[in-house]
């Protein structure tokens, strides 16, 4: 059901690098590279994320209550995935754990935009 999801960003080429590196562990790489978005995912049939200059061109800004979450597929890889945005110049909005026992395990992050992003395993 969901095409993609588009946060904004300040430099596209800086928010390009740290989303494919961030992402490259689950596949996700560059599909489309336009003048002021570019889309990042496996493939152009599964849900990808957008990263863009806002199209009014006003100052980027992120949504109170705003998210995006990714589920790279297990508890480790999202410690993996969550510690290597760490590295990559994010900051902790919530470490690794499990929030609901046996049935959500989640870790948050914001990135160099201030966006906040998830990686999340249920189960």
């Amino acid at each position: 059901m969901l095409s993609y999801s588009t946060i904004g960003v300040t430099d596209l080429e800086k928010s390009e690098a740290f989303y494919n590196e961030l992402l490259s562990p689950i596949g996700a790489k560059t599909l489309v590279k336009m003048e002021r978005i570019i889309f990042i995912g496996k493939s152009m049939s599964e849900p990808m994320l957008a990263i863009c200059i806002p199209y009014n061109e006003e100052v980027q800004s992120c949504g109170n209550g705003n998210m995006i979450a990714i589920a790279p597929g297990s508890k480790e890889q999202c410690d993996e995935m969550y510690h290597k945005a760490i590295a990559l110049g994010a900051t902790c909005d919530g470490a690794p754990g499990q929030r609901i026992p046996d049935v959500f395990y989640g870790a948050y992050f914001r990135d160099c935009d201030g966006n906040k992003m998830a990686f999340n395993h249920f189960g």
